[in-house]
């Protein structure tokens, strides 16, 4: 039977021929299309400005750089996540204090915040709350009215971690409007929900904020004379069109027309994709139900696109390891993974991170989690063939 990965890219004709058409025009790294595209996904979100970037890690990294963070403006992240989410903080030179998540969802809740922020306030002197990046884990949205109104009040930023969550709707409407935010980034890699191959974004609806990111997603470059401050040269050196100033330090982080051309097309997708997913998921549910196996899904209350279909599977109350049972499902012919170890168990991490402790929700939804394939191009029986071979497995 044809094999399943857990994810994979959904490439259309019309994806090839708008990367084509790219190919022959006269850009190939930053041109028009580049504009294009942050104006669609812009409109998609509903936000003001998006920024498109290299990938989800830099749309991060450029994020968090904006706030200008000193090393002792600490950062809650919940431990359920890919490490960039973290790792974006430290490139910043600020710190990370872990929260711990819901054990069936993964998703920072308003109890674990409050207790990061506790932990941080009581143990740190010195410190203060610089910010927090939630994560719409999967896809599944965060309700952040508690967290954006205590930031608010402590002058603290909100960026979204929305890798995951392109075309999610939760609480504070479309993931990306950033109502409770300053910002939402996004990846475009192939697994997520639509791709541009390698790329991400920035949505946020400070005009400033969005002409700061493109100045450091860029060198740091001005090309603009109207906003020049001048080379030192006090004559022609100053001025002509060949001019460009660096202004400030940035980095390579841009997004090449190849790539937003297919980022173009799949946006025109999305609608299709955000449906497809929705009908696989139902699907997965009621096979789950028919089924009847040990195995813990919880459904969104809100209107949610999954990235992933993450299961919860006692292993060791079942006889059994993560490791047997993936195994077993290969030689089925399903591709499974597992998402993420938790971040604050990561070596690097566990030597610097601020108050190192137990974060038990987190430990116990990485022992029981399991991600099942779950993409567009699947078929409408490829879920109950997926949560057979997991019966079988199981036993």
């Amino acid at each position: 039977m044809t094999f399943l990965p857990y994810g994979r890219q959904s490439i259309s004709e019309a994806d090839i021929e708008a990367v084509v058409a790219a190919l022959r025009s006269d850009f190939l790294t930053t041109g028009p299309l580049v504009e294009r595209f942050e104006k669609a996904l812009a409109d998609a979100v509903g936000a003001k400005e998006a920024v498109v970037v290299a990938n989800g890690t830099a749309a991060l990294h450029l994020a968090v750089m904006t706030e200008e963070l000193s090393a002792r403006c600490a950062v809650i992240v919940p431990a359920i996540t890919f490490a960039a989410s973290a790792n974006c903080v430290a490139y910043c030179g600020a710190p990370v204090i872990f929260a711990d998540v819901d054990p069936v969802t993964g998703l920072i809740t308003d109890e674990s915040f409050d207790d990061a922020l506790k932990i941080l306030e009581r143990d740190h002197h010195g410190y203060r709350l610089g910010g927090v990046i939630p994560v719409h884990y999967a896809g599944r949205p965060v309700d952040l009215s508690h967290i954006h109104d205590v930031c608010g009040a402590r002058g603290s930023f909100v960026i979204e971690d929305a890798c995951h969550a392109i075309g999610t709707v939760g609480p504070q409407g479309a993931v990306g409007s950033c109502q409770a935010s300053n910002m939402a980034c996004f990846s475009f890699h192939p697994v997520k929900t639509l791709t541009t191959g390698e790329g991400g974004a920035i949505t946020t609806h400070d005009p400033v904020l969005a002409k700061r990111l493109r100045a450091l997603r860029s060198h740091g470059i001005e090309r603009d004379p109207v906003h020049f401050v001048g080379l030192r040269y006090d004559g022609e050196g100053d001025t002509g069109p060949w001019v460009y100033e660096q202004q400030c330090l940035g980095y390579n982080y841009r997004l090449p027309d190849l790539n937003c051309a297919l980022g173009l097309s799949q946006l025109q997708r999305l609608p299709d994709f955000a449906g497809r997913r929705k009908t696989l998921v139902r699907a997965y549910q009621a096979a789950l139900e028919e089924t009847n196996i040990p195995v813990n899904w919880k459904s969104s209350e809100h209107d949610a696109v999954f990235h992933l279909f993450a299961v919860n599977i006692d292993f060791a109350g079942l006889g059994t390891t993560r490791a047997a049972v993936m195994s077993g499902l290969r030689e089925r012919g399903i591709g499974t993974q597992v998402h993420y170890i938790p971040v604050h168990r990561q070596p690097w991490w566990q030597t610097h991170a601020l108050a190192q402790r137990a974060l038990p929700g987190a430990d116990c939804f990485y022992q029981n989690t399991l991600s099942l394939p779950l993409y567009a191009d699947m078929s409408d029986d490829d879920p109950a063939r997926v949560i057979e071979a997991l019966r079988e497995v199981l036993g």
